[in-house]
């Protein structure tokens, strides 16, 4: 069965809603010796919502040698006891990931890192941001158009 993706755009030209993070949260970015703990959250959600994450050094390497890597553009939100979520984007306004550990779903969490990497791609002067999201995970769907994402192609997702 070929599953496919949505690519979904939001508009950055406008006004954007502030994010309201979590009593708690605070915001960093990417780190080496934060790279175990944001892997073992990507791996999480990859669990949940069908995506593939490498093994830790694999993802690593794959990620710090990306030519659109930049570590200010991976977001880690974390509290007192540890990263919660993590935004992975890309330097050519693409969200490559977004994922919250299950124990911070449900808390506006997603929502806050999604809005906060709105704003940091409207601030390097993009008119716009993407992301793709596997067309059945309905409840990253239904997050990213509340948040102004609207659909602009529909493609089959590659085969391993």
């Amino acid at each position: 069965m070929t599953a496919y993706f949505q690519l979904l755009r939001r508009d950055l030209t406008g006004s954007l809603p502030a994010p309201q993070w979590p009593v708690g949260t605070q915001l960093d970015h990417y780190r080496d010796d934060l790279a175990p703990a944001i892997h073992a959250v990507l791996r999480l959600a990859q669990d949940q919502g069908g995506g593939r994450v490498p093994n830790l050094q694999t993802w690593q390497r794959q990620f710090i040698t990306d030519a659109e890597f930049d570590p200010t553009l991976c977001l880690v939100a974390s509290n007192a006891e540890g990263i919660l979520g993590v935004a992975q984007c890309w330097t050519s306004a693409f969200i490559k990931n977004l994922c919250v550990h299950p124990c911070a779903q449900g808390q506006g969490l997603g929502r806050a890192l999604l809005l906060h990497s709105f704003q940091v791609f409207k601030q390097r002067g993009e008119p716009y941001v993407d992301l793709k999201v596997i067309e059945s995970n309905l409840r990253a769907r239904q997050l990213y158009e509340s948040a102004g994402m609207r659909f602009v192609l529909r493609d089959a997702a590659p085969k391993d």
